[in-house]
């Protein structure tokens, strides 16, 4: 097992990533936080995998256990479905001391995350990340947020849990294409954080594919490594740690004017490309750059360009990002693995450029 701390401002809490941990959760939890009983917030998919092994396990070390099983999918990451959650807490009286675990991937992990910030002011939140991309994305850094008229995330805060437990056995039962999107996100690391990781990624892209528990330890740690370092010294998104919005500028955009069918991973990977043609347009960037990023891209599956895009609307929706400031959209561009940077002035004639060349 492999442990992360993150320290913002006095409040510590830790990553822990290996095999097997659900099998552990009661006893890592009471670690940090005493309790008897505990909120499962999760979906039917995964509930049918892990739940009644949790639930076992948690009853097995005293602890009782309300599970809320949700449906899936992004749609239901909204103000009507936390709404849904609340009179449930009360309910069955869950305290401010009572925590919930969020028991799924990045859509469970936000909702789960708003509700845990807003109930009662605030419950102790565990995250325990069964999808790639919340394991090394997602699950860490206090975002938490709900998705309202369309927009992705715009309702929000920022609310850091008290523990981070991911267990790389649940990658076993991903399907391919969610395995993918998390791929997006520790490539969209590798390329803002660490060279040395995006060599790794291009060297060892057949064994990552087949999921080797060794290899997936390694980049997970190094990926949620990269992350928690930016976060630490940026916790509220003020400066440095827009640089992990690589590729999300343009692909929040594709999310929401696809009505969310558009998948996080696919449209942060088309993000990506976008990022780093504009870095090119630019001067700022060589082509090689984007021809090694681009064939990282397609070698894990994912999608290197937009489909049937109106170029205008995807402009409209960049404008409503939660990036935007005094009316200028941010951009996270690329000179190189492992350098990026931020830019705001850039021209809406470079953008349509692009997105034209792209389609």
């Amino acid at each position: 097992m492999k442990s992360i701390g993150l320290n913002l401002s006095g409040r510590e809490y830790k990553i822990l990533i290996g095999s097997d941990l659900l099998a552990e959760t009661a006893d890592l939890l009471k670690q940090v936080i005493p309790c008897d009983r505990v909120v499962v917030i999760t979906n039917i998919d995964i509930n049918r995998l892990y739940g009644k092994k949790l639930k076992k396990h948690l009853e097995s070390k005293g602890i009782g256990s309300l599970f809320l099983e949700l449906p899936e999918g992004e749609i239901h990451k909204s103000l009507d479905m936390a709404s849904h959650i609340y009179p449930q807490l009360i309910n069955h009286f869950a305290e401010r001391n009572t925590p919930i675990l969020a028991l799924g991937g990045g859509v469970i992990g936000d909702l789960s995350g708003f509700v845990a910030a807003t109930y009662q002011r605030g419950v102790p939140l565990v995250h325990l990340p069964t999808s790639l991309l919340s394991q090394v994305d997602s699950s860490i850094g206090g975002k938490v947020a709900v998705n309202h008229g369309g927009i992705k995330n715009i309702v929000g805060s920022f609310y850091q849990p008290k523990l981070v437990i991911s267990d790389i056995s649940c990658l076993k039962t991903l399907p391919e294409k969610e395995f993918a999107c998390g791929m997006a996100e520790i490539i969209k690391s590798a390329a803002i954080g660490s060279s040395e990781l995006f060599k790794q990624l291009e060297t060892n892209t057949p064994a990552i594919k087949d999921r080797s528990p060794e290899i997936m330890e390694d980049i997970i740690s190094q990926t949620a490594a990269i992350k928690a370092g930016i976060v630490c010294q940026d916790e509220t998104d003020r400066g440095i740690r827009n640089i992990l919005n690589f590729g999300h500028t343009l692909g929040h955009a594709l999310e929401s004017t696809s009505s969310f069918s558009q998948s996080h991973g696919a449209a942060v990977a088309i993000g990506m490309c976008f990022a780093s043609r504009l870095s090119v347009k630019l001067g700022l960037c060589e082509n090689e750059t984007v021809l090694r990023l681009e064939k990282l891209i397609a070698d894990f599956g994912l999608p290197t360009r937009p489909q049937d895009i109106d170029p205008e609307k995807i402009i409209d929706a960049m404008h409503h990002d939660k990036k935007v400031s005094d009316g200028r959209i941010r951009f996270i561009l690329l000179k190189r693995p492992g350098e990026p940077l931020i830019a705001e002035n850039i021209l809406r004639a470079d953008v349509i450029s692009i997105l034209e060349e792209m389609k």
